[in-house]
């Protein structure tokens, strides 16, 4: 078990550069979770992708809903003062720390290319080569 970050998600749910490292880490391990944010986060990711015109509307429904059903029942609603409490000891944003929060109660490994989350939380978040290694 695992809490993936949005960016390992939309690398292994879209046809992406990365997409291959993510699919290693979903070998590796195949029960992610995540904070209930990687929603939001993810849907922006795809919106990015829409605008861009890297995949078609269709393409964006298709990953919304390969990823929502992929996650359901492993979505976690976060408390806040653990996530406030993360922030505090941390130069995290709130947004971040809500990754590290699961990984914290669940007692796994944070997956995440984040610099700032891989310096500040490195006894919980490893970047997927670390994990895979």
């Amino acid at each position: 078990m695992i809490v993936a970050d949005t960016n390992l998600l939309v690398y292994a749910m879209t046809y992406c550069p990365n997409r291959e490292l993510a699919q290693s880490v979903l070998r590796k391990d195949p029960e992610w979770h995540a904070p209930t944010l990687w929603r939001s986060e993810f849907r922006s990711a795809l919106a990015g992708y829409l605008c861009a015109e890297i995949m078609s509307y269709e393409e964006i429904l298709e990953a919304m809903d390969k990823t929502e059903f992929f996650m359901a029942g492993r979505e976690h609603s976060v408390d806040s003062s653990a996530v406030m409490r993360l922030v505090a000891d941390s130069d995290c944003s709130a947004y971040d720390c809500e990754f590290v929060a699961p990984a914290n109660h669940l007692s796994v490994p944070l997956i995440t290319s984040d610099s700032r989350l891989l310096r500040n939380f490195s006894s919980r978040a490893l970047a997927p080569a670390q994990f895979l290694a």
